[in-house]
């Protein structure tokens, strides 16, 4: 059975360390690039859904699809509402 020797305890906390500063040092330096390409991206998506509900998109596509057909049978119902326990009014006393 092997046992720890004391240089290799500091070896092992010292590469923790390198490792854990070199990280952040790159971090540092490419995580504003990589959150700044995420932004991009997300306005992009973001103008390409506003433009499609705003219907700027390609009328042709819309001409072969099937008219969708609610059922308003079933919205035209009232929700029920749950009775939880009975409902007591107070009065204040002088």
């Amino acid at each position: 059975m092997q046992e720890a020797s004391f240089n290799g305890i500091l070896k092992t906390i010292f590469y923790f360390v390198a490792f854990y500063y070199v990280f952040k040092f790159l971090a540092r330096l490419f995580l504003p690039m990589l959150v700044k390409k995420v932004v991009e991206k997300a306005g992009e998506n973001f103008q390409q859904q506003s433009q499609y509900q705003s219907g700027s998109f390609n009328q042709s596509d819309n001409l072969n699809k099937e008219p969708i057909i609610s059922d308003t049978a079933k919205s035209a119902k009232p929700h029920e509402t749950k009775k939880v326990g009975e409902y007591v009014d107070y009065e204040e006393i002088e």
